[in-house]
């Protein structure tokens, strides 16, 4: 299986979704590529733009402890009563094997589960069209834009390994945003911090890329 099971869905949109996690697994990073299994056909892919780690009640009971056995806190972060939380924007769907960069035609129902997508189905879906999905990531204003971006890009260039990804993405932004000039500093700013050499390699906005 080319998925790993993340949690279940709390609540979601047309455009976004919240998941939770149990307490004790491995966390999927800032900026993972994951998929929500709609029916037997229709699949929706987003990216995980905020992890929410909240109170469980107990927690500020033990905070103003003075010292706290390092069980009782492993206990606390396994066994919570409240799940880890992750917030999920939608960026595409696939129905069958043809893969769309358009918004999942229906939203996610309560309790349906979601899996982190492996390599093999991050380059399937970032390969996939002209790299229209990044209009998602770019048209919405209640996530953090241009961290997002390079957290993506830094996941997704590494599979893509001989670089020519990476510079069709980045190339996308810049038309995208070419009327936008302060959000485009702000995102080529945070992809230089990912991809140092990468972008020192580049003449300019208007040349080398």
């Amino acid at each position: 299986m080319s998925e790993k099971y993340i949690g279940r869905l709390l609540s979601a949109s047309t455009r976004m979704c919240a998941a939770g996690c149990p307490a004790g697994q491995p966390l999927p990073d800032f900026g993972t590529l994951v998929s929500i299994p709609l029916d037997d056909e229709l699949k929706a892919y987003g990216l995980v733009t905020d992890i929410h780690i909240d109170d469980d009640g107990l927690v500020r009971q033990l905070a103003i402890s003075g010292s706290i056995p390092a069980e009782v806190i492993e206990d606390n972060r396994v066994n919570r009563n409240v799940p880890v939380e992750l917030s999920v924007l939608f960026i595409g769907h696939a129905r069958g094997e043809h893969i769309s960069h358009l918004l999942p035609p229906r939203p996610p129902l309560s309790l349906d589960s979601i899996y982190s997508c492996d390599n093999k189905e991050i380059a399937r879906f970032t390969s996939a069209g002209r790299l229209g999905y990044l209009r998602h990531i770019l048209g919405t204003e209640d996530v953090p834009t241009a961290d997002l971006l390079a957290a993506h890009l830094l996941q997704t260039g590494s599979i893509h390994a001989d670089g020519l990804w990476l510079r069709s993405a980045v190339q996308e932004i810049i038309t995208l945003l070419r009327d936008d000039h302060a959000t485009l500093s702000a995102v080529l700013g945070a992809i230089a911090d990912a991809f140092p050499e990468f972008m020192a390699s580049q003449t300019a906005v208007g040349g080398g890329l």
